[in-house]
């Protein structure tokens, strides 16, 4: 392939089809016909000697060459409209699809809002959301998957602390408090809750990974005590359904309670030991530190901390 020679706008093309995964959702965004789309991929086959993108059940599926691919392109892009772009940004008629990735709790408490905003002021942004199944965005912020990962990332903001070269960006949002979690009719729940009590009750753990150990095992085991864990599961709307129906206890983050759905049948009470606040950082790649839209969303969801569904938690 000669780059001179190449026709970038089917980098475009390109890019917006790794965006939506889907042939359709790409050329409505590109206000192009479907066919247009599939013709720009072929010819941009043609050129770099890949399949690129392959058809599936549910859309396209990219070859490792197009995951390599994409980061560059979306970077080269992104400085481009950056560069281009009017002094004066207009939110109102912004067209941009955005990824993101945050555990199921942190979703609800922010996205009715985000949605509310974007109904109201930014008509034309889109937010598609991708699972977040692990405490490890980086890769997925690397390979261009999402455009913003949020959610409590302890070792990667720490490592990020000590690498001042990464290309990966984090703002603190907000730190909250770890509470033990139980249903109302639970037998320790008229009583100040006890390390022994705590122990010897049986426990839910949220864990993206299915792994039956936590903070709170560490945090134990350095105390000489043990816990059972019965169960694990991967959503805290589920760990509250289950708590709410049972008598098992579960440690969550204060703010977080309300997005199980299950307020009204719930208690908090102070943990028998010491944890650190859960701290909530947003991340995203430097390749979108210009993009006057993206920069939108990231301070429109700063600004979202202030709401009063974040009132228990104490801002940085």
């Amino acid at each position: 392939m000669s780059f001179l020679t190449l026709d970038l706008n089917l980098l475009r093309v390109f890019d917006a089809v790794m965006s939506e995964r889907n042939l359709t959702r790409a050329a409505s965004r590109l206000a192009m016909t479907q066919p247009a789309v599939s013709n720009a991929l072929k010819r941009l086959r043609d050129s770099v000697g890949d399949e690129l993108l392959i058809r599936t059940a549910h859309g396209v599926k990219p070859t490792p060459h197009a995951d390599e691919l994409w980061p560059a392109v979306r970077r080269a892009l992104s400085d481009l409209e950056a560069a281009m772009a009017p002094q004066s940004f207009d939110v109102s008629t912004t067209q941009a699809t955005f990824r993101m990735a945050m555990a199921d709790a942190t979703a609800a408490l922010w996205l009715p809002s985000l949605v509310r905003s974007i109904e109201r002021d930014a008509p034309g942004l889109n937010v598609r959301m991708v699972p977040l199944t692990t405490r490890e965005p980086r890769p997925m912020l690397l390979r261009g998957d999402i455009d913003l990962a949020i959610g409590f990332f302890p070792g990667v903001v720490a490592q990020l602390a000590g690498e001042p070269d990464t290309p990966i960006r984090h703002e603190l949002l907000y730190s909250g408090k770890y509470v033990c979690v139980m249903r109302k009719q639970h037998p320790l729940a008229k009583a100040e809750l006890t390390l022994d009590a705590y122990c010897a009750a049986n426990h839910l753990l949220v864990s993206f990974s299915g792994r039956a150990h936590g903070l709170v095992s560490d945090t134990l085991t350095q105390l000489g005590r043990d816990r059972r864990i019965l169960l694990t599961v991967n959503q805290f709307f589920t760990a509250g359904r289950v708590v709410a129906n049972s008598d098992l206890l579960t440690v969550l983050p204060r703010h977080l309670i309300a997005s199980t759905g299950m307020t009204g049948e719930l208690i908090a009470k102070e943990l028998p030991f010491a944890l650190p606040q859960v701290q909530v950082d947003m991340l995203w790649h430097q390749r979108d530190a210009r993009s006057p839209a993206h920069k939108w969303l990231r301070d429109h969801l700063t600004a979202l901390t202030d709401e009063t569904f974040l009132r228990d938690t104490v801002r940085p």
